[in-house]
């Protein structure tokens, strides 16, 4: 496995510690539990994870902001059990998933031991990119992306009618 050193990049550039910290998060966190990361659609997400022998009432899905948190921790078992060999692993794990702005869990499901969690962008209008007019009247009042509705100068109607012959 190959190591990288982000010591040269972090004295010459400014405001990239937080992307620098993933990175060398990313490199040395553990892969328990293996998942998958797929983007469904253009705002669409999903994270796949192999919980095999966890129940649904084990495994705890918290959102905080820009971080999804999925924890699982088997209960204690009523009668004890006397294994030759054991094989799934039923260690508790703790997963952080770092969001981009705006992501926010969908739902979520528990089938066949993988862990399905479904993720959609959604950025307000407020947030979006807006068309903004230059010059005239439109100036002040056309900043979003609406047509213009107003009169048609050459006849004096207004748009969207028929001229009468």
């Amino acid at each position: 496995m190959r190591t990288f050193d982000f010591a040269p990049l972090y004295r010459s550039t400014v405001g990239f510690d937080r992307l620098f910290s993933l990175l060398d998060q990313a490199e040395t966190s553990a892969a328990w539990p293996p998942h998958d990361i797929e983007k469904v659609s253009e705002d669409g997400y999903r994270i796949t994870m192999a919980v095999a022998g966890f129940a649904p009432d084990e495994i705890e899905l918290t959102q905080h902001d820009t971080a999804l948190l999925v924890a699982g921790q088997k209960k204690a078992q009523e009668g004890e059990r006397q294994y030759l060999h054991r094989g799934i692993a039923g260690r508790t794990f703790r997963q952080t998933f770092n969001l981009a702005q705006h992501v926010r869990v969908t739902g979520a499901s528990l089938e066949n031991g993988l862990l399905t969690v479904e993720l959609k962008r959604e950025v307000p209008e407020a947030l979006k990119p807006r068309r903004i007019a230059i010059g005239g009247s439109q100036a002040a009042a056309g900043q979003d992306n609406a047509p213009v509705q107003g009169a048609d100068r050459s006849t004096g109607q207004s748009t969207g009618q028929s001229k009468a012959a």
